[in-house]
């Protein structure tokens, strides 16, 4: 199989972090629709925090926080099979929300979590929180990020790249959903002011590339060659075109593996108003 051909986004598990608050709700619409939509199965897991791994190991039988979450995932999975959806439910304890989320991924083999941004004060209002960022850094598959209020994708799609091995990564992953989702796909390269020609060519060049593999399969796809800070320039575009999810790669071609995330990468989940799918090199 070439690296054209392989499944980067082929979601046959979704797993759906959900902490049934208000900054969730928009996440399970949309992971619901996506399942609905790929033929996906849904694992829908709600973590109920502990104040030390004693408790985690040994939660209270029936405390009025088990209940609760119980309860939203009895609704939820009543939501799933309204629409045909299969749907599993887990119910964990535990001291870091983030580690019991990357586990549950790796359990079920997911190839895509789900989870909600919680809105932010002004001073930090374009980084991501710890845990979001703890997830994506650490989990063992693409991550999608779901603002409050935003909905599933239906006018298009926006992808970044660089011309790395990553950012082609990221744009057969928006190729590959883009198909799945009948929806149309813009391909983005941003050159940075000041940047030399040879890096700038392989921007145009790499985009014209993936758009010809795009177009290959029958979508419709335009590309794109911007100069600006890339983070913001993503964005505005996606705006332009109105495009409503967001695709890039976890780290672009200057990131630093020791990190989470990259600052590119965090910038553009921090502004954006709608989904923003990170695709991992995994």
């Amino acid at each position: 199989m070439s690296d054209s051909d392989a499944p980067l986004c082929r979601f046959e598990t979704i797993l759906l972090a959900t902490d049934g608050s208000e900054f969730s709700e928009s996440a399970e619409s949309v992971a619901l629709d996506l399942a609905q939509r790929c033929g996906a199965r849904l694992v829908i897991a709600r973590i109920i925090p502990t104040d030390t791994q004693h408790d985690a190991l040994s939660p209270p039988r029936g405390g009025e926080a088990s209940k609760v979450a119980q309860a939203h995932l009895d609704a939820l999975d009543k939501r799933a099979r309204e629409v045909g959806v299969d749907a599993s439910m887990v119910l964990r304890h535990g001291v870091d929300r983030h580690q019991e989320i990357v586990a549950i991924a790796t359990d079920f083999k997911a190839s895509l979590i789900v989870i909600g941004r919680r809105d932010r004060g002004d001073l930090s209002r374009l980084m991501v929180g710890d845990a979001t960022r703890k997830v994506i850094g650490l989990a063992p598959c693409n991550v999608m990020v779901i603002p409050r209020g935003s909905q599933a994708p239906h006018r298009g799609l926006l992808v970044g790249t660089d011309g790395s091995e990553l950012g082609d990564q990221a744009a057969r992953a928006a190729i590959e959903l883009s198909g799945h989702c009948q929806l149309p796909l813009t391909i983005v390269s941003v050159a940075v002011p000041g940047q030399n020609e040879a890096r700038r060519q392989e921007g145009v060049q790499a985009i014209q590339r993936l758009q010809a593999e795009a177009r290959e399969k029958g979508l419709e796809a335009d590309a794109t060659f911007e100069e600006g800070r890339p983070e913001g320039t993503l964005l505005d575009v996606a705006a332009r075109d109105h495009r409503d999810l967001i695709v890039l790669g976890s780290h672009g071609r200057t990131g630093l593996k020791r990190l989470l995330m990259g600052s590119v990468s965090e910038r553009v989940i921090g502004g954006s108003d709608g989904p923003v799918l990170v695709v991992k090199n995994v």
